[in-house]
């Protein structure tokens, strides 16, 4: 059974996402949920050493491993993906 993430959750991420990358100009509230974080149409503009970093700011953030690097891949494709993972984590632990 897949666990739904909740809004306060989303925003949580997309706030830590922001003060990890210290993004100032773009609204928590004007990052589509659905939208891929890098390339496409997403309010922020991200490139791969921001994967990076968004990984290890998941990590110490809550406490989930993320050593895969093709699973991380594609759990950091956006918001929503993001949010599932760690919410699929914290019901597991």
């Amino acid at each position: 059974m897949a666990i739904e993430p909740g809004e306060e959750l989303k925003m949580e991420i997309k706030t830590l996402i922001m003060s990890t990358l210290n993004i100032t100009d773009v609204d928590p509230m004007d990052v589509d949920d659905n939208e891929p974080l890098f390339g496409g149409k997403n309010a922020m503009t991200l490139d791969s050493v921001d994967g990076i970093e968004i990984i290890m700011a998941l990590q110490r953030e809550y406490g989930v491993r993320l050593n895969d690097q093709n699973l991380a891949r594609n759990i950091i494709q956006s918001i929503n993906s993001i949010a599932e993972f760690v919410a699929h984590e914290k019901a597991a632990s």
